[in-house]
């Protein structure tokens, strides 16, 4: 079982209304010697806006907020950082006043730690790590005393809430785990609606009694002490996410690249050689994999299902193609960043289709009758997959 745990008004009581204004007034303040305050915070609202609107996988949310803040200060990053550094060590802490301490926040991570659960905190990672993580321990999660799995921030993740390719992402980043797992939060439109957009079951937690006007059925309700409870009543089929809508099929295939990057940051193409047992696929391996198949495989089938009607697909046997080409002296680094090009062209072509569209027929010569839907998802489990492969490889 995992629980996806947001943290601001769900896990620490922290009011946007209170938090928000005294946060940027204290880092104007700081910065004040270098730009007037309503200048820095322009730009700071429109590098947040860029973070939230970001959709390139190859691109950090730091890096999208840096494209925005500083060209519009006029200011290089590397001239005031030291001052940044200074604010969040310094000036950061003393907004924990204006957050409230939830002692039953707590007492549900230890109780699903020692039942064996994995919890991550998914939080919106808009801000440097030292952020969150200050946040977190505001909440009495430290990480030195319980074993989170996942904290995100902006300076390694590429997506954020509202979109379901955070969701994406953040499953991604735990290895796209095949358990049980649901989404805990008490915000609808950051929390609630883009994790079921993905297919995630999700808990809400009101701050106060709150009716449901979405569509839909409503989500089960209740505070952080019902959670518990709630899962011990589901049934664990009721808890496995469902990927399989064409939203979630393009924010998966979105989110691989992203992963993937982040997985292999700072490896060396000699790191990602190697193998972790005889006759296993490294790391690097993987990645030629996934180039070669959506360069040859996935994109020409589309391609075809697209232009052509009820076309016939002939199958590949694309495993032998690691031998044969290879792949072992291959720079992994390298066809990753030609898997990410093909797999932006990819997207290109899938999100202009209608939905109509997705249930163009195709005759495969391995599957048989077929539709776009049906060999999208096995592109998106196929990611999965090989997500999880490399995870192993590289024992993450």
């Amino acid at each position: 079982m995992i629980l996806l745990l947001d943290l601001d008004d769900t896990l620490l009581g922290n009011s946007s209304d209170s938090f928000m204004p005294a946060y940027v007034q204290a880092l104007a303040q700081r910065m004040a010697r270098f730009v007037e305050p309503e200048k820095m915070i322009k730009y700071l609202m429109l590098g947040t806006q860029q973070m939230m609107l970001n959709l390139q996988p190859d691109r950090t949310l730091a890096q999208a907020f840096d494209s925005v803040f500083y060209p519009g200060l006029g200011l290089q990053r590397a001239d005031v950082q030291p001052v940044i550094d200074a604010f969040y060590a310094e000036d950061f802490p003393k907004l924990r006043p204006l957050t409230e301490f939830r002692p039953q926040a707590v007492e549900l991570v230890e109780e699903a730690l020692r039942r064996g659960y994995k919890v991550a905190i998914a939080t919106n990672p808009l801000f440097p790590r030292t952020a969150i993580l200050q946040r977190v321990s505001w909440a009495g999660l430290t990480l030195e005393k319980y074993l989170l799995a996942l904290v995100p921030d902006f300076e390694t993740f590429h997506f954020a809430k509202p979109t379901p390719h955070y969701y994406a992402e953040f499953l991604g980043r735990l290895g796209w785990p095949e358990e049980p797992l649901v989404m805990v939060g008490d915000n609808l439109e950051h929390d609630i609606l883009p994790a079921r957009r993905l297919g995630l079951p999700v808990f809400w937690t009101p701050n106060q009694p709150a009716a449901w006007s979405e569509n839909g059925e409503p989500p089960p309700q209740g505070s952080l002490a019902d959670i518990l409870p709630w899962l011990d009543a589901t049934p664990a089929e009721q808890l496995m996410p469902d990927l399989g809508s064409p939203q979630a099929m393009l924010a998966i295939l979105r989110t691989t690249p992203a992963v993937l990057l982040n997985t292999c940051r700072g490896k060396q193409p000699s790191e990602l050689a190697q193998r972790p047992a005889e006759g296993e696929w490294s790391p690097g391996e993987v990645l030629c994999h996934l180039r070669d198949v959506a360069l040859e495989v996935f994109l020409p089938r589309l391609q075809r299902l697209i232009r052509e009607d009820n076309p016939f697909l002939s199958g590949k046997d694309t495993d032998l193609w690691a031998e044969e080409r290879r792949y072992c002296e291959q720079d992994g680094l390298q066809a990753l960043q030609d898997f990410l090009h093909a797999r932006l062209e990819q997207l290109d072509l899938l999100e202009k289709l209608t939905l109509d569209d997705w249930s163009r027929s195709a005759r495969h010569a391995i599957f048989g009758p077929t539709r776009l839907h049906e060999l999208v998802n096995i592109t998106a489990g196929h990611d999965r997959l090989h997500i999880r492969q490399v995870y192993r490889a590289m024992g993450l």
